[in-house]
């Protein structure tokens, strides 16, 4: 999900000729801590098979960030396409 949500905000990026350097470095970072957290994951899941509130928390936490990385790319491409799309469109 988070890879074609990425290359749909690329082609975007593209199309409406906004600056790209942000919508990769955002990408990148979502991508990252999504990956991270599936290490942790795999690694809690590993070191505690069984249930444990200190587990189900490292999980969350991961899961968390992985959220408020996304949150920003949201708001990151709002900000980027909303007033060009606006443009093109000729509702500003």
């Amino acid at each position: 999900m988070e890879v074609a949500l990425g290359l749909l905000a690329l082609g975007l990026g593209l199309w409406l000729r906004v600056d790209l350097v942000p919508i990769l470095l955002v990408a990148a970072l979502v991508l990252s801590l999504e990956l991270l957290n599936t290490a942790l994951e795999a690694l809690t899941d590993l070191a505690s098979p069984v249930y444990h509130p200190l587990a189900k928390r490292a999980k969350d936490t991961a899961a968390a960030a992985v959220l408020v990385a996304s949150l920003l790319a949201l708001l990151l491409g709002l900000y980027l396409f909303l007033p060009p799309l606006f443009a093109r469109f000729g509702l500003s």
